[in-house]
């Protein structure tokens, strides 16, 4: 796969006499992205404009992605033959990563015994449309947080950027998602305005993908692990707003 089996291709029209440019996967709302570390590292980095940006620039032209526009991606251990590590500047770029696991009995038996031959779409509905989760984006942004607790989020992003286990902290992007997460936790679980809770129960999926531990730290556990401890050790170095 190339950088413009994403984004998109110019081509030339001979009826017209003109270049046309042929949108790719990439302009669409949710962008799902699937084993996403055996793309080339070029390939990859074909969607950092889009996910930052939310456009695409090809020969010199700038094309603005729909509204709403999501990258869901999913990733393979690093351990496997085939894959390619993520870079930092990627991965600063998803708002966080969530293990997915096995499921548990339950829902695998229900797994296995709806798997069918009929096409995966079947019997799907959309819970909302693109205005909808618009106006609930908005809505989130409307959350209130007290200036306290933009002082204890960016306690924690100054801790994880003197952490002696960690090269590499928490960028100013880390923080911004942290805090928009955090209006987003209250929303949905009916709150106007965030608690410090909201911001223990984020750190780790929020600001783990981000950060970078050096190579000590990285020789007794799997780096994955080692980061979402070190973040638990920064919450409890950390003093919570009263």
């Amino acid at each position: 796969m190339l950088p413009g089996d994403i984004l998109g291709v110019t081509v030339y029209n001979a009826h017209s006499e003109s270049f046309e440019f042929k949108q790719g996967p990439v302009f669409t709302n949710f962008l799902l992205a699937d084993e996403i570390n055996r793309a080339t590292p070029k390939t990859q980095s074909a969607l950092l404009e889009a996910m930052s940006d939310r456009q695409v620039t090809t020969d010199g032209q700038a094309w603005p992605l729909p509204d709403p526009f999501m990258v869901i991606a999913t990733q393979n251990p690093v351990e496997h033959h085939g894959t390619y590590p993520l870079p930092e500047s990627q991965l600063d770029r998803f708002l966080m990563r969530i293990r997915i696991g096995y499921p548990g009995v339950e829902a695998e038996r229900e797994i296995v015994r709806n798997s069918s031959s009929r096409p995966a779409e079947a019997g799907v509905e959309p819970v909302l449309n693109a205005e909808e989760l618009l106006s609930i984006q908005q809505l989130a942004e409307t959350i209130r947080v007290d200036d306290a607790l933009v002082d204890y989020m960016l306690a924690i992003v100054a801790r994880t950027r003197q952490h002696e286990a960690l090269t590499l902290g928490v960028s100013p992007r880390g923080a911004q998602a942290l805090y928009r997460a955090c209006q987003a936790l209250a929303l949905v679980e009916g709150r106007t305005w965030v608690l410090p809770d909201d911001i223990k129960r984020l750190v780790v999926p929020i600001f783990a993908h981000r950060v970078v531990i050096n190579s000590r730290a990285s020789l007794t556990q799997r780096s994955t692990e080692t980061a979402e401890r070190i973040l638990q050790d920064v919450l409890s170095l950390v003093d919570v707003p009263l």
